[in-house]
């Protein structure tokens, strides 16, 4: 008996988020398809001009909108950006520099800060463990 292994794929959308472009922003043949993980795998490899376009300038979805600011996808939400935002509008924004992103940016790195403390509390938690002694039970 020979086995078939069928081919996996996924929806736009979800090749569109690994990609990490905005889905209404790819050309219309990507959008009403299907993409198999061969194609994902092809367009990552060797990105065609659209998508080096897109990645480019966009417009791009919001956790890249997010990581370009320096700031969490909800600090986005609070400053009132719910829209894919182009290169240009990202880069004038940071020009501007306006309040609530620098709340945002400051509230992101006391978030890593506190990450960064964690980590290394159980790391040492960890160290500990490892050196305490084994005792066997009876």
């Amino acid at each position: 008996m020979t086995s078939h292994q069928t081919t996996q794929t996924m929806k736009p959308a979800t090749a569109a988020k690994k990609l990490g472009v905005y889905l209404e922003a790819t050309p219309a043949e990507f959008q009403e398809g299907v993409v198999s993980r061969a194609e994902l795998n092809a367009l990552q490899a060797d990105p065609p001009a659209w998508l080096q376009e897109l990645r480019r300038t966009g417009p791009h979805p919001r956790p890249v909108v997010a990581a370009r600011l320096g700031i969490s996808i909800a600090g986005l939400a609070r400053g009132g950006v719910t829209e894919a935002l182009t290169t240009e509008q990202i880069d004038a924004l940071k020009q501007e520099d306006p309040g609530w992103l620098r709340r945002e940016r400051a509230t992101q790195a006391e978030v890593r800060k506190e990450e960064v403390r964690i980590k290394e509390m159980r790391a040492e938690q960890n160290q500990e463990r490892a050196a305490q002694p084994r005792t066997s039970r009876p």
